[in-house]
């Protein structure tokens, strides 16, 4: 028989640096699951991931057990990672903060495609080309469709 579905917690952690230390142990305490536990598992499948935020979806049961998937990284933190900067613009429609190519954003296009809600790479493309003009990063270069 299947288990009774208590509620889920939604995080965004660091990949390979889960810790009892807020926001995690708050979150998870409240649910009155093991936060060690969940924090040795973490730590153990995202070791590939070291330093990356990594956003996790937590699925609580009634006994007081979980599950969890992990989440690719946020598209804003993968444009900032190939743009090279900090942050986005403060006003990016009037001041630009770095640039991406095509092929870049279709790296990140393919990295992200099991979380988007699009069929085919263009459309997962656009999508990132979106984001990434929303935080004042322009893409460069002639569109893959366009041609």
């Amino acid at each position: 028989m299947a288990k009774e579905i208590t509620g889920y917690v939604k995080l965004q952690v660091k990949g390979a640096a889960a810790n009892p230390a807020p926001p995690i142990g708050p979150a998870l305490g409240s649910k009155g699951l093991n936060i060690m536990e969940f924090c040795k598992q973490f730590n153990a499948r995202t070791q590939d991931k070291a330093g990356q935020v990594v956003p996790v979806v937590i699925t609580v049961y009634s006994d007081k057990t979980f599950e969890f998937v992990l989440k690719t990284p946020p598209a804003a933190v993968l444009i900032l990672e190939a743009a090279k900067v900090k942050s986005g613009s403060a006003s990016p429609n009037r001041n630009k903060v770095g640039s991406l190519t095509w092929e870049q954003v279709q790296k990140i296009a393919e990295t992200k495609m099991p979380d988007l809600n699009c069929f085919t790479m263009e459309s997962a493309m656009k999508m990132v080309a979106g984001s990434a003009r929303s935080m004042g990063v322009t893409v460069t270069g002639k569109a893959p469709w366009e041609n």
